[in-house]
């Protein structure tokens, strides 16, 4: 077993424990910045801005900062944007 194969199993296993979906949301522009939306942020329409945004959120979250919206990612803002929604239908009622 090579080692990227060792450390990919290993981040999965991992993830598993912590919640990481086997599948994710995809992580084309438009959900992305769907879910930013959910979070309350505006993003304009170019792709170096979504990056900056990406990369953003992924320092401040504790991920890789490398502006690339892949699993873990999109995985993060799902569940922080489905927590807002939560939160906003509290107070609505």
């Amino acid at each position: 077993m090579s080692a990227r194969e060792m450390f990919t199993m290993v981040g999965t296993a991992v993830g598993g424990l912590i919640g990481w979906p086997e599948t994710s949301p995809p992580a084309d522009p438009t959900t992305v910045r769907a879910l930013f939306a959910d979070l309350d942020v505006t993003i304009g329409d170019s792709d170096e801005e979504l990056t900056e945004m990406v990369r953003a959120f992924q320092a401040r979250v504790g991920l890789e900062a490398d502006g690339v919206a892949g699993p873990h990612t999109v995985h993060l803002l799902v569940r922080y944007a489905k927590e807002v929604r939560e939160r906003h239908l509290d107070l609505a009622a």
